[in-house]
Protein backbone atom coordinates (compact mmCIF):
# COMPACT_ATOMS: atom_id res chain seq x y z
CA UNK A 1 0.00 0.00 0.00
CA UNK A 2 1.40 3.44 -0.98
CA UNK A 3 1.62 6.10 1.45
CA UNK A 4 -0.62 9.49 1.01
CA UNK A 5 1.26 11.76 3.42
CA UNK A 6 5.25 11.22 4.53
CA UNK A 7 6.34 13.43 6.95
CA UNK A 8 9.47 13.20 8.47
CA UNK A 9 11.33 14.86 11.35
CA UNK A 10 8.96 18.05 10.91
CA UNK A 11 9.54 21.29 13.21
CA UNK A 12 7.89 24.49 13.34
CA UNK A 13 9.10 27.46 15.81
CA UNK A 14 7.32 30.52 16.46
CA UNK A 15 10.79 32.97 17.44
CA UNK A 16 11.52 30.87 20.91
CA UNK A 17 8.66 28.79 20.94
CA UNK A 18 8.98 25.31 19.07
CA UNK A 19 5.53 24.07 18.21
CA UNK A 20 6.04 21.20 16.57
CA UNK A 21 9.42 19.07 17.73
CA UNK A 22 10.79 17.31 14.72
CA UNK A 23 7.91 14.49 14.35
CA UNK A 24 7.98 12.03 11.58
CA UNK A 25 4.74 9.42 10.90
CA UNK A 26 3.33 8.04 7.60
CA UNK A 27 -0.68 7.48 5.99
CA UNK A 28 -1.69 5.09 4.47
CA UNK A 29 -3.35 5.70 0.62
CA UNK A 30 -6.98 5.14 1.72
CA UNK A 31 -7.14 4.40 5.31
CA UNK A 32 -8.08 6.44 8.19
CA UNK A 33 -5.89 8.68 10.00
CA UNK A 34 -6.61 9.86 13.39
CA UNK A 35 -4.45 12.56 14.90
CA UNK A 36 -5.07 13.26 18.30
CA UNK A 37 -3.78 15.81 21.10
CA UNK A 38 -5.10 18.22 23.50
CA UNK A 39 -5.64 22.22 22.99
CA UNK A 40 -1.56 23.40 22.49
CA UNK A 41 -0.43 19.94 21.42
CA UNK A 42 0.94 21.17 18.31
CA UNK A 43 -2.01 19.34 16.08
CA UNK A 44 -3.50 22.38 14.45
CA UNK A 45 0.13 23.81 13.70
CA UNK A 46 0.71 19.88 11.72
CA UNK A 47 -2.64 20.46 10.29
CA UNK A 48 -1.94 23.78 8.99
CA UNK A 49 1.47 22.58 7.57
CA UNK A 50 0.32 19.55 5.49
CA UNK A 51 -2.61 21.51 3.86
CA UNK A 52 0.32 24.30 2.85
CA UNK A 53 -1.41 26.89 4.99
CA UNK A 54 1.56 27.38 7.13
CA UNK A 55 5.36 27.20 6.27
CA UNK A 56 7.31 24.35 8.06
CA UNK A 57 10.85 25.02 10.14
CA UNK A 58 12.33 22.18 8.97
CA UNK A 59 12.04 18.68 7.53
CA UNK A 60 9.91 17.26 4.37
CA UNK A 61 6.56 16.94 4.24
CA UNK A 62 4.81 14.42 1.15
CA UNK A 63 1.48 15.02 -0.06
CA UNK A 64 0.16 12.30 -2.39
CA UNK A 65 3.72 11.95 -3.98
CA UNK A 66 4.36 16.17 -3.95
CA UNK A 67 7.13 17.61 -1.43
CA UNK A 68 5.77 20.74 0.13
CA UNK A 69 7.65 24.10 -0.67
CA UNK A 70 9.46 22.43 -4.14
CA UNK A 71 8.73 24.17 -7.28
CA UNK A 72 4.84 24.32 -7.56
CA UNK A 73 4.31 21.34 -5.52
CA UNK A 74 2.01 23.12 -3.42
CA UNK A 75 -0.19 24.15 -6.15
CA UNK A 76 -0.44 20.34 -6.65
CA UNK A 77 -0.92 19.52 -2.93
CA UNK A 78 -3.97 22.12 -3.06
CA UNK A 79 -5.66 19.81 -6.00
CA UNK A 80 -5.43 16.46 -4.41
CA UNK A 81 -6.76 17.84 -0.71
CA UNK A 82 -10.01 18.65 0.55
CA UNK A 83 -10.41 20.37 4.26
CA UNK A 84 -13.60 20.43 6.49
CA UNK A 85 -12.59 22.95 9.01
CA UNK A 86 -14.13 23.19 12.21
CA UNK A 87 -15.82 26.54 11.90
CA UNK A 88 -17.91 26.60 8.55
CA UNK A 89 -16.26 28.48 5.95
CA UNK A 90 -19.22 28.46 3.17
CA UNK A 91 -20.99 32.22 2.69
CA UNK A 92 -24.43 32.08 4.15
CA UNK A 93 -25.74 34.61 1.64
CA UNK A 94 -25.52 31.56 -1.33
CA UNK A 95 -27.40 28.16 -1.47
CA UNK A 96 -25.80 25.10 -0.78
CA UNK A 97 -26.04 24.64 -4.77
CA UNK A 98 -24.47 27.88 -5.37
CA UNK A 99 -21.53 27.62 -2.56
CA UNK A 100 -20.45 24.05 -3.99
CA UNK A 101 -20.80 25.30 -7.83
CA UNK A 102 -18.65 28.33 -7.48
CA UNK A 103 -16.06 25.98 -5.42
CA UNK A 104 -16.17 23.70 -8.15
CA UNK A 105 -15.56 26.41 -10.68
CA UNK A 106 -12.39 27.68 -8.88
CA UNK A 107 -10.25 24.41 -8.92
CA UNK A 108 -10.87 25.07 -12.50
CA UNK A 109 -13.55 22.07 -13.36
CA UNK A 110 -15.52 22.42 -16.92
CA UNK A 111 -19.04 21.74 -17.23
CA UNK A 112 -19.36 18.19 -17.80
CA UNK A 113 -17.16 17.24 -15.09
CA UNK A 114 -18.72 19.82 -12.46
CA UNK A 115 -22.14 18.07 -13.34
CA UNK A 116 -21.06 15.04 -12.58
CA UNK A 117 -19.07 15.69 -9.24
CA UNK A 118 -22.00 17.22 -8.06
CA UNK A 119 -24.77 14.81 -8.69
CA UNK A 120 -21.86 12.25 -7.11
CA UNK A 121 -22.00 14.92 -3.51
CA UNK A 122 -25.17 15.82 -3.62
CA UNK A 123 -26.21 12.02 -3.75
CA UNK A 124 -23.68 10.43 -1.25
CA UNK A 125 -24.48 13.60 1.58
CA UNK A 126 -28.33 13.43 0.84
CA UNK A 127 -28.33 17.24 -0.08
CA UNK A 128 -31.74 17.03 -2.33
CA UNK A 129 -33.37 18.37 0.66
CA UNK A 130 -31.35 21.55 1.06
CA UNK A 131 -29.17 22.56 -1.80
CA UNK A 132 -31.46 25.39 -2.71
CA UNK A 133 -31.71 26.52 0.79
CA UNK A 134 -29.32 29.46 2.04
CA UNK A 135 -26.04 28.27 3.78
CA UNK A 136 -26.69 30.38 6.30
CA UNK A 137 -31.11 28.94 7.34
CA UNK A 138 -29.41 25.14 7.70
CA UNK A 139 -29.04 23.66 11.01
CA UNK A 140 -25.65 22.50 12.19
CA UNK A 141 -25.73 18.75 10.93
CA UNK A 142 -26.98 20.21 6.93
CA UNK A 143 -23.93 22.77 7.27
CA UNK A 144 -21.73 19.95 7.96
CA UNK A 145 -23.05 17.86 5.18
CA UNK A 146 -22.37 20.95 3.11
CA UNK A 147 -19.19 21.48 4.27
CA UNK A 148 -17.91 18.32 3.06
CA UNK A 149 -19.65 18.66 -0.03
CA UNK A 150 -17.53 21.68 -0.65
CA UNK A 151 -14.67 20.06 -0.17
CA UNK A 152 -14.59 17.05 -1.78
CA UNK A 153 -16.34 18.67 -5.19
CA UNK A 154 -12.97 18.39 -6.83
CA UNK A 155 -12.90 14.65 -5.92
CA UNK A 156 -9.72 14.87 -4.07
CA UNK A 157 -7.40 12.14 -2.99
CA UNK A 158 -7.11 13.25 0.96
CA UNK A 159 -9.71 14.55 2.94
CA UNK A 160 -9.04 16.23 6.12
CA UNK A 161 -11.68 16.49 8.39
CA UNK A 162 -10.76 19.65 11.94
CA UNK A 163 -13.16 17.97 14.19
CA UNK A 164 -15.92 17.37 11.97
CA UNK A 165 -18.64 16.27 14.21
CA UNK A 166 -18.45 18.74 17.10
CA UNK A 167 -21.51 20.04 18.50
CA UNK A 168 -23.59 17.59 15.90
CA UNK A 169 -26.07 15.40 18.05
CA UNK A 170 -25.29 11.79 18.44
CA UNK A 171 -28.08 11.30 14.98
CA UNK A 172 -26.79 13.76 13.19
CA UNK A 173 -23.02 13.08 13.43
CA UNK A 174 -24.21 8.49 13.28
CA UNK A 175 -25.41 10.00 9.52
CA UNK A 176 -22.29 12.04 8.82
CA UNK A 177 -19.81 9.46 9.81
CA UNK A 178 -22.17 7.09 7.06
CA UNK A 179 -21.39 9.43 4.33
CA UNK A 180 -17.54 10.14 5.17
CA UNK A 181 -17.34 5.92 4.93
CA UNK A 182 -19.15 5.43 1.96
CA UNK A 183 -17.24 8.14 0.21
CA UNK A 184 -14.19 6.41 1.46
CA UNK A 185 -14.63 3.28 0.69
CA UNK A 186 -16.22 4.12 -2.65
CA UNK A 187 -13.18 6.51 -4.06
CA UNK A 188 -10.26 5.03 -2.10
CA UNK A 189 -9.91 8.57 -0.68
CA UNK A 190 -7.32 8.89 2.18
CA UNK A 191 -9.27 10.65 5.63
CA UNK A 192 -6.94 12.54 8.57
CA UNK A 193 -8.85 13.21 11.28
CA UNK A 194 -8.50 14.97 13.87
CA UNK A 195 -11.40 14.92 16.69
CA UNK A 196 -12.62 15.06 20.57
CA UNK A 197 -14.70 12.16 20.35
CA UNK A 198 -12.76 9.21 21.40
CA UNK A 199 -15.42 6.66 19.73
CA UNK A 200 -14.35 8.45 16.56
CA UNK A 201 -10.61 7.71 16.36
CA UNK A 202 -11.62 3.58 17.80
CA UNK A 203 -12.56 3.19 13.98
CA UNK A 204 -9.28 4.26 12.35
CA UNK A 205 -6.73 2.49 10.84
CA UNK A 206 -3.93 4.50 12.59
CA UNK A 207 -3.33 6.69 15.54
CA UNK A 208 -1.04 8.97 16.35
CA UNK A 209 -1.23 11.23 19.54
CA UNK A 210 0.96 14.23 20.03
CA UNK A 211 2.11 16.10 23.12
CA UNK A 212 4.21 19.40 23.61
CA UNK A 213 4.57 18.66 19.92
CA UNK A 214 5.83 15.44 20.02
CA UNK A 215 4.81 12.25 19.57
CA UNK A 216 3.68 10.76 22.33
CA UNK A 217 1.86 7.44 21.16
CA UNK A 218 1.04 5.56 17.85
CA UNK A 219 -0.10 2.52 16.50
CA UNK A 220 -3.19 0.72 16.01
CA UNK A 221 -6.78 1.60 18.39
CA UNK A 222 -6.35 -1.73 19.37
CA UNK A 223 -2.26 -1.80 20.03
CA UNK A 224 -2.84 1.85 21.76
CA UNK A 225 -5.91 0.42 24.53
CA UNK A 226 -3.61 -3.14 25.12
CA UNK A 227 -0.96 -0.64 26.35
CA UNK A 228 -2.85 1.97 27.64
CA UNK A 229 -5.59 0.78 28.47
CA UNK A 230 -7.58 -2.28 30.75
CA UNK A 231 -10.82 -3.53 30.90
CA UNK A 232 -12.12 -3.43 34.10
CA UNK A 233 -14.61 -5.75 36.23
CA UNK A 234 -17.05 -3.37 38.75
CA UNK A 235 -18.41 -5.37 41.83
CA UNK A 236 -21.60 -4.38 44.33
CA UNK A 237 -21.04 -6.95 47.37
CA UNK A 238 -24.08 -7.57 49.08
CA UNK A 239 -25.11 -5.05 52.35
CA UNK A 240 -23.77 -7.44 54.89
CA UNK A 241 -20.62 -8.30 53.42
CA UNK A 242 -17.48 -5.98 53.96
CA UNK A 243 -15.66 -6.38 50.71
CA UNK A 244 -12.78 -4.90 51.65
CA UNK A 245 -12.25 -8.13 53.70
CA UNK A 246 -12.31 -9.88 50.74
CA UNK A 247 -9.51 -8.26 48.30
CA UNK A 248 -7.56 -6.21 51.24
CA UNK A 249 -4.07 -7.40 50.05
CA UNK A 250 -5.12 -5.44 46.70
CA UNK A 251 -4.82 -2.10 46.02
CA UNK A 252 -7.88 -1.78 44.23
CA UNK A 253 -10.19 1.02 44.08
CA UNK A 254 -13.37 1.60 45.11
CA UNK A 255 -16.24 4.09 46.57
CA UNK A 256 -18.22 2.78 49.56
CA UNK A 257 -19.63 -0.70 48.65
CA UNK A 258 -18.27 -1.00 45.08
CA UNK A 259 -15.19 -2.01 43.65
CA UNK A 260 -13.54 -1.96 40.38
CA UNK A 261 -10.95 -3.91 39.74
CA UNK A 262 -8.63 -3.60 36.65
CA UNK A 263 -8.17 -6.59 34.09
CA UNK A 264 -5.73 -7.48 32.00
CA UNK A 265 -8.28 -9.38 29.88
CA UNK A 266 -12.14 -9.61 29.98
CA UNK A 267 -11.48 -13.43 30.96
CA UNK A 268 -9.11 -12.75 34.45
CA UNK A 269 -12.95 -11.56 35.62
CA UNK A 270 -13.62 -15.54 35.76
CA UNK A 271 -11.99 -16.71 38.49
CA UNK A 272 -12.55 -13.82 40.47
CA UNK A 273 -16.24 -13.99 40.04
CA UNK A 274 -16.08 -17.20 41.26
CA UNK A 275 -13.98 -16.28 44.42
CA UNK A 276 -16.61 -13.95 45.01
CA UNK A 277 -20.25 -15.69 43.94
CA UNK A 278 -21.67 -16.12 47.74
CA UNK A 279 -21.01 -12.66 48.46
CA UNK A 280 -21.59 -10.37 45.47
CA UNK A 281 -24.91 -8.57 44.95
CA UNK A 282 -24.22 -7.78 41.42
CA UNK A 283 -20.77 -7.17 38.53
CA UNK A 284 -20.22 -5.47 35.22
CA UNK A 285 -17.46 -6.25 33.16
CA UNK A 286 -16.44 -2.40 31.36
CA UNK A 287 -14.05 -2.38 28.54
CA UNK A 288 -10.97 -0.61 28.17
CA UNK A 289 -12.16 3.07 25.52
CA UNK A 290 -10.10 5.16 23.68
CA UNK A 291 -11.04 8.08 26.09
CA UNK A 292 -9.10 6.03 28.99
CA UNK A 293 -6.03 5.49 25.97
CA UNK A 294 -6.08 9.33 25.22
CA UNK A 295 -6.92 10.29 29.01
CA UNK A 296 -3.94 7.82 30.56
CA UNK A 297 -1.39 9.43 27.39
CA UNK A 298 -2.05 12.68 28.54
CA UNK A 299 -1.86 12.76 32.10
CA UNK A 300 -0.33 16.10 33.67
CA UNK A 301 3.03 15.97 35.05
CA UNK A 302 4.55 12.66 33.40
CA UNK A 303 4.59 10.73 30.57
CA UNK A 304 2.18 7.35 30.93
CA UNK A 305 4.06 4.15 31.72
CA UNK A 306 3.21 0.69 30.78
CA UNK A 307 -0.18 -0.47 32.14
CA UNK A 308 -0.16 -4.15 30.95
CA UNK A 309 2.84 -4.97 32.84
CA UNK A 310 1.17 -3.55 36.04
CA UNK A 311 -1.64 -5.66 35.93
CA UNK A 312 -0.07 -8.41 34.65
CA UNK A 313 1.39 -8.23 38.53
CA UNK A 314 -1.91 -7.72 39.97
CA UNK A 315 -4.33 -10.27 37.70
CA UNK A 316 -2.52 -13.34 37.79
CA UNK A 317 -2.75 -13.42 41.74
CA UNK A 318 -5.51 -15.88 42.76
CA UNK A 319 -7.79 -14.91 45.86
Amino acid sequence: MTNAIEVQNLKKSYQDVEAVKGITFEVKQGSLFAFLGTNGAGKSTTIDILCTLTNKTAGTVKIAGHTIGSNHANDQIRKEIGVVFQDSILDERLTVYENIWHRGVAYGLKSEELKANYKFVVTHLHLDDIEKKKYGKLSGGQRRRADIARAIIHRPSILFLDEPTTGLDPKTRQFVWQAIKQLQEETNMTVFLTTHYMEEAAVADEIVVIKKGSIVAQGTPNELKEKYAYDQLLVVFQEDVEGANYLSAYKYQFQQNTFTIPLKTTKDALPILKELEAVMQSFEVIKGSMDDVFIRINEEGEMVHDYSNELSKQTHKSF
